[in-house]
């Protein structure tokens, strides 16, 4: 009895402890958000993505596009922008994006006017570009006269003089020297009596009388403040590249802002009901599981914010996912334990037992998991490349908190044996339920045990054809409806409190040289669509055409065709190796069979989510494809808890006695076991993809759309599509006897010791 009540006194001061706990994590937690770098989505700002190329059209260099970032990095300091992103993408892109500024436009502006020093005679012909000059060497000086000029360091002094001492001999011996030199707009035949002032690109055209190697003097009619600016302006831009801008996204603040406080007002409304069902389903251990996804939440965050990351839109839906995919592995474990005490055993055994044979379902699920997390970091850009960061992060969160966590504060309950008859509160669990062993009684079957879930296979394997032959019919007729990611042009959005229609839309954008191809109007905001992509002047221009007009809040996005062309690759690519990643570990871990039929419903998925978006026309976007990448983990995670179980059932089996209708019983049992987990971690997932579908914003609808046909799918091709593929391989080599060992002469030998075999 004192045991007991010491038990019981143990278990209070815990538990409050515990809550102690979560409210200082609710106070700590706001002081941490407020910490974090939030991305242009959240904020407001703009990105930029530039092709760099050489001006003398030679092949572009690590050297070259490192010190086009240091330009951009020096250019972007000039800002005062906070925390800016500079991203080098392969080998001649690099990505801009700017959280938080001011003036987008302004920063557009001075991005885009980086200078490029060139050297050319007085036909225009290139006879230097900037890399003969010192980086960052441009210097306010003084001409002969007095007078304000600027002095250029040269780095390449045989370079110079080679070039130099050839134009002395020539008849026309002028080098003249341009800024931003454009040869459709720039020639010196037209700005020869320009040259040397500022309304010219033409900064000096000077006569060589002979080969030197010494500084330069750029003089002309310059100010102090001109020659001022000239110099700054060429030691951010002295650099053997020019920038084409193809592709640009600006977000207005109040769109970061209104995105950022939805959206997070659907987690936390997504954590609170997750909270709820673990504790109606778990009882007790429910309780300590929510303590444990709350921690999980902060550690998230805190991670994040340790490595510097920086949280956007697709960051806070992986975090949401993460949150119903890491509950799983408690959902996984508690599903452990509680067979164990149905079977008749202790509470501390069952937890022992439950938690150790749970173990490497958890691992395998969320191996595979992070396989294709890091594909989507390796090979995804932008958008995606945050969403797997943070994808990355939450997995390796859960195996802390979620699996070891959350075992040892359960532990520390069980020890007080307070719950050894109270298996009701502590994991709903009713004593009516547990077998006395003691009088030889069995197990209750389980609640599913009756139902044959192979019995419907082949109707469910025709029912999913059907769908995906629809969507093939759809695409072959209509194609998908892609955004602007995969499709060159331009996007538009408005949210304005005026009244607009299609009719106003149509002549605004005729008044401004535009033609749309679709313009959606919804209570939240009005979306255009432009077939083509428009440059960076235009996109000023229309900006503040509905921003005068509506006073309205406008989001621009632009794409090119080179960028649809790379996210149409890295997409194909991503969700190949994704597939071949899962194979290989399946293969290894499990055996080819499993591999087989878990990649064939990876497949299934994909083709369920490529058809509904085709049958209904719903827009597909780097997110849609980031939705598909997270699929393939999650649907492999949930066909593996099921195969561990089928690989457990078959250990357990008396090989000798297996044959196919044993394997399909084995199968059908293993899914009937598994059955419950399986509805009460597709439900907990589900929900914060709903909660984000009704209260998120706009901007991750599509991939929430794509995330709960994914997450349907993903369960039932678990259930009916992997076992299905599994048993077709798995029966054609029952009965095989593998090949007998060969035995040579020289092995007899050996083997015929004498006194033991002889």
């Amino acid at each position: 009895m004192k045991k007991q009540k010491n038990g019981k006194k143990r278990v209070i001061i815990t538990s409050l402890i515990l809550i102690v706990l979560i409210v200082g994590i609710g106070f700590s937690f706001i002081p941490l958000f407020k910490n974090l770098k939030f991305g242009l989505d959240l904020q407001g700002g703009f990105e930029i993505l530039y092709k760099a190329s050489s001006i003398d059209g030679s092949k572009m260099t690590n050297e070259k596009i490192t010190a086009t970032y240091k330009t951009l990095s020096k250019r972007i300091d000039s800002l005062g922008v906070s925390e800016p992103e500079i991203i080098i993408e392969g080998n001649d892109k690099i990505r801009v994006k700017l959280a938080g500024v001011k003036n987008p436009e302004e920063a557009r502006t001075q991005l885009s006017t980086v200078a490029t020093l060139s050297f050319r005679d007085t036909e225009d012909n290139l006879l230097m570009s900037s890399d003969v000059l010192k980086a960052g060497g441009a210097k306010i000086s003084q001409d002969s006269a007095g007078n304000p000029a600027v002095l250029l360091t040269v780095k390449d002094k045989d370079k110079f003089y080679e070039v130099t001492n050839t134009i002395s001999k020539q008849d026309n011996n002028m080098i003249v020297i341009w800024l931003d030199y454009n040869d459709l707009r720039d020639s010196y035949e037209k700005e020869g009596s320009k040259c040397g002032t500022s309304e010219s690109n033409c900064l000096s055209a000077a006569t060589v009388s002979q080969g030197f190697a010494s500084d330069v003097i750029i003089q002309g009619n310059f100010t102090q403040e001109e020659v001022s600016n000239l110099v700054d302006l060429i030691n951010s831009g002295s650099l053997p590249s020019k920038l084409t801008e193809i592709s640009s996204n600006t977000v207005g603040a109040s769109f970061g802002e209104k995105t950022l406080s939805t959206t997070l007002v659907a987690g936390i409304i997504a954590i609170i009901a997750i909270a709820f069902i673990l504790i109606f389903v778990y009882h007790f251990a429910g309780f300590i599981s929510s303590v444990s996804m709350i921690l999980y939440t902060f550690l998230v965050f805190g991670v994040f914010w340790v490595v510097g990351g920086v949280l956007t839109l697709p960051g806070i839906a992986a975090l949401v996912l993460g949150i119903g995919m890491a509950v799983d592995s408690n959902v996984i474990t508690f599903a452990r334990i509680r067979e164990e005490l149905l079977k008749g055993r202790s509470l501390p055994t069952a937890f022992n037992e439950g938690s150790r044979e749970s173990f490497s379902a958890i691992l395998d699920s969320n191996l595979t998991t992070l396989i294709v997390a890091i594909i989507m970091f390796v090979l995804g850009e932008s958008s995606i490349k945050g969403f797997a960061t943070m994808l990355i992060i939450t997995i390796i969160v859960t195996m802390f908190t979620m699996v070891f966590l959350t075992r040892f504060l359960l532990k520390q309950f069980v020890k007080t044996d307070y719950f050894n008859d109270r298996l009701g509160l502590f994991l709903n669990v009713r004593s009516s339920d547990i077998p006395d062993v003691s009088r030889n009684e069995k197990a209750k079957p389980s609640k599913f045990s009756q139902v044959n879930f192979l019995k419907p296979r082949y109707l469910c394997l025709g029912v999913s054809c059907l769908i995906i032959v629809v969507g093939c019919f759809f695409f072959a007729f209509k194609g998908f409806h892609l955004s602007i990611d995969y499709k060159t042009g331009t996007d538009i959005s408005i949210v304005t409190d005026q009244k607009v229609t299609k009719t106003q839309l149509k002549e605004d954008l005729n008044e401004l040289g535009l033609k749309s191809s679709s313009i959606t109007i919804t209570s939240d905001e009005t979306d255009i669509r432009i077939n083509d992509a428009i440059d960076g002047d235009k996109v000023k221009e229309v900006n503040a055409f509905f921003e005068e007009k509506y006073d309205a809040k406008v989001n621009i996005g632009v794409v090119t065709n080179i960028v649809q062309r790379e996210l149409v690759k890295n997409a194909i690519l991503s969700v190949l190796i994704a597939f071949l990643g899962i194979i290989i570990y399946i293969s290894i871990r499990f055996k080819f069979s499993y591999a087989i039929g878990g990649t064939i419903a990876l497949i299934h998925d994909v083709l369920i989510m490529f058809s509904v978006f085709a049958i209904f026309r719903f827009e597909v976007s780097s997110m849609f494809i980031a939705a598909v990448l997270a699929i393939i983990g999650y649907s492999i995670n949930d066909t593996i808890v099921s195969f561990d179980r089928v690989r457990e059932n078959i250990r357990n089996y008396d090989s000798k006695k297996l044959d196919a209708n044993a394997l399909e019983e084995i199968v059908n049992r293993s899914i009937q076991e598994t059955f419950s987990r399986t509805i009460y971690t597709t439900i907990t997932t589900v929900l914060p993809v709903v909660v984000l579908m009704v209260l998120g914003s706009r901007g991750i609808f599509t991939f929430n759309i794509a995330m709960l046909i994914g997450l349907i799918a993903g369960t039932y091709s678990s259930i009916f599509i992997a076992a299905t593929f599994f048993l077709m391989i798995e029966k054609r080599f029952l009965g095989k006897k593998s090949k007998p060992k060969k035995v040579y002469k020289d092995d007899m030998e050996e083997k015929m010791i004498k006194g033991i075999n002889c």
